[in-house]
């Protein structure tokens, strides 16, 4: 399972893009020892989301699953905000948070990264 998208994913995601805000769902499973790398990654990456006028919505730990296959079985679920699809992208091509990224990359064995979309009241 890939856990970073491809020049092609993100390409495909500005494509696809509805306009507004986007909220990005994380779900991932760490590897042993993991947690403190997605730690650190947290803290280094809150000045490149705040950068591009993002927040984050919630982080947390995974707890009792009710519904979903067995193979659903993730430690923590990361829900983040951007302005618009754009200001992710601009995130991410951004030299300085690449130069962290290896920290996330390296505490996942397993992630999902899907772009939500906010529905009408």
């Amino acid at each position: 399972m890939s856990i970073n998208p491809t020049g092609a994913d993100l390409k495909r995601y500005l494509q696809e893009d509805p306009g507004g805000p986007v909220v990005m769902l994380n779900l991932v499973k760490f590897v042993e020892g993991g947690q403190l790398s997605y730690k650190e990654y947290g803290e280094k990456f809150v000045p490149f989301l705040e950068k591009v006028g993002g927040h984050v919505i919630y982080l947390g730990d995974t707890s009792t699953t009710l519904v979903a296959p067995d193979s659903h079985d993730w430690d923590a679920v990361l829900l983040v905000s951007y302005p618009n699809r754009a200001a992710f992208s601009q995130m991410v091509a951004d030299p300085e948070y690449q130069k962290i990224t290896h920290l996330r990359t390296e505490a996942l064995s397993e992630a999902v990264l899907q772009a939500t979309t906010p529905t009408g009241s």
